[in-house]
């Protein structure tokens, strides 16, 4: 039996484990050799890991693959990082889904898009590497319709983020992930953008910010108490330490605020969008202060007292949060509303856990089946239009 067993459960978060020319492999000829290559040198991941997959021509060793074909529904606790099932092959991902039992998988890249969401390469080479990686994620996912690849797509530039958001769409990507931070010089809530967030919700097709969007490291002064730098508490690739975890989702409440208060989602009812693995337990308190902020600066801004709909209505409606296995997501449903979460795994990644479904279900242990079905489907099928 798989793990999920005989259970309907939709992940919205899953990852591949690029290998060092990920990018590079799917980039155009006038790009390719300034793409930077991916980088496991801040991960868990070793460099001499990497090396002896490159050595093996990017694969696993057969031994390797039948010992992890052997873990049946233990596969999640065991299967890590680059050493994954299914880490950077879709066809051993798609053997991988057949035994976590998952009936969808969104699958982001882990540390390639460094290069697309750069602030710092030349836009050419940017905007290269966000075709490349539309075209490497629609090569991983492309044979298995339960595997929902990601774009990656920079809005420093808004008309080729639209062309780029064409080409994505026209490969038959399902989420748009997007840097949550200053778009070039511009809000996200920028007229600039009306194009992109108007196809999007014609299309049906949602966008996503996830860590990694933006600089979750925050600045090293702030460790600078007396005491030896602590460590990342999973030796994960996204490399977080406690203080940063701990504010983790500001820059994630900052570029929702901006939406809202710009009337991104008033104007485009139908765009649906996603927090995925930027935690939950600040969601509640988050739509209180953005009700909060509309009732008490409607006279100043006529616009937000036109407003149809709360911002905690409209965030409700359009928008999808996962939590963490650690958080009480029971708790989160009682102080907001069930119809905002979302079950995640972070397959293959060390933070997901080793028995995520464990510990959802723990937390929901006195909540309704309904509410069981929504955290575990029906908010994952209304974000990604399933």
């Amino acid at each position: 039996m798989s793990y999920a067993g005989n259970r309907v459960i939709y992940d919205a978060d899953g990852h591949i484990m690029e290998l060092p020319t990920h990018l590079r492999e799917f980039a155009d000829p006038d790009v390719r050799e300034l793409i930077p290559l991916t980088s496991y040198s801040a991960s868990s991941v070793t460099e001499e890991e990497v090396a002896v997959l490159v050595a093996q021509g990017g694969r696993h060793s057969d031994d390797h693959i039948n010992r992890l074909l052997s873990l049946g529904d233990g596969l999640i606790a065991e299967s890590k990082e680059i050493q994954a099932l299914g880490a950077f092959d879709g066809s051993h991902r798609s053997q991988a889904l057949d035994m976590l039992g998952f009936k969808k998988q969104i699958i982001f890249s882990t540390l390639s898009a460094k290069a697309p969401f750069s602030a710092t390469l030349e836009t050419h080479v940017k905007y290269g590497a966000v075709r490349a990686h539309t075209r490497a994620m629609t090569a991983f996912c492309g044979a298995d319709d339960r595997l929902m690849g990601m774009a990656c797509i920079s809005l420093d530039d808004p008309i080729l983020a639209v062309k780029e958001l064409e080409f994505a769409l026209a490969s038959g990507l399902k989420g748009i992930w997007v840097p949550h931070r200053i778009c070039g010089d511009k809000s996200p809530g920028h007229p600039d953008f009306d194009p992109f967030w108007s196809r999007l919700a014609e299309s049906g097709v949602p966008f996503l910010i996830h860590i990694g969007g933006s600089n979750y490291h925050i600045d090293p002064a702030w460790f600078n108490n007396g005491k030896p730098l602590p460590k990342d508490a999973f030796d994960g690739g996204e490399n977080v330490r406690a203080l940063d975890y701990s504010v983790l989702h500001h820059a994630a409440e900052r570029f929702i605020s901006a939406m809202v208060l710009s009337g991104v989602f008033e104007r485009h009812r139908k765009l649906k969008g996603a927090a995925v693995e930027l935690g939950a337990s600040w969601v509640p308190s988050f739509l209180n202060i953005l009700d909060n902020t509309v009732h008490a600066f409607k006279r100043a801004q006529p616009e937000l007292a036109a407003m149809s709909r709360k911002p905690s209505e409209q965030i409700t409606e359009q928008m999808g949060f996962t939590a963490f296995p650690f958080e009480d997501v029971g708790t989160l449903i009682e102080h907001s509303n069930p119809d905002l979460y979302m079950f995640a795994s972070d397959y293959p990644h060390i933070e997901g856990g080793k028995d995520p479904l464990g510990s959802f279900d723990a937390f929901l242990t006195h909540h309704a089946e309904a509410t069981h079905t929504k955290f575990y489907e029906d908010n994952f099928r209304r974000v990604f239009n399933v």
